[in-house]
């Protein structure tokens, strides 16, 4: 770690927190040469890769609008959405890949969607999952209403379930 006021190539850690959400480090550097403190941040890098093969990073803020639009008109707060992106943010950081497909974030974002509002989960999986009928709407409805609905709002005993296929993208 370079200083920032001398650029000494080296520096020496005093003190490391972890942030509060957990997702950081806070780490209290000093400079062996100039003896001045600083203070550096540390994340691990998520990136995500869209489907034009675009590699941007990862943003709660994009989930959060994504997922508003879903939420229109919804007994949904801004603070519910703020947990429902941490909580796909958090799914994501599990699996441990530093690049992770716009898709896959997307079918992170059904379970916890679907456990917030029924009826937002509906609308986001109508155009994530390309809903081209009535019949699209009234199965995902019976799936829920029977609590037999996976990530992908398909039944996880059907083996005719196809990947999602609509247009939305984080």
């Amino acid at each position: 770690m370079f200083c920032p006021f001398c650029r000494h190539p080296d520096s020496r850690v005093i003190d490391s927190r972890t942030s509060d959400d957990g997702l950081s480090i806070r780490r209290r550097r000093q400079c062996p040469e100039c003896g001045r403190r600083f203070s550096t941040t540390e994340t691990a890098s998520l990136n995500i890769i869209k489907r034009s093969g675009v590699v941007e990073p990862f943003s709660r803020d994009k989930i959060v609008s994504g997922v508003r639009k879903a939420c229109q008109g919804r007994p949904v707060t801004d603070s519910d959405l703020a947990m429902l992106a941490q909580k796909v943010e958090e799914t994501i950081r599990q699996t441990g890949a530093s690049q992770v497909d716009a898709n896959d974030i997307g079918l992170a974002i059904l379970p916890p969607l679907r456990d917030l509002d029924e009826v937002a989960y509906l609308r986001f999986a109508s155009v994530y999952q390309g809903f081209d009928s009535l019949e699209d709407f009234e199965s995902a409805i019976a799936q829920l209403r029977t609590g037999h609905v996976d990530g992908l709002g398909t039944d996880p005993g059907d083996s005719s379930a196809q990947a999602p296929t609509g247009t939305a993208e984080f």
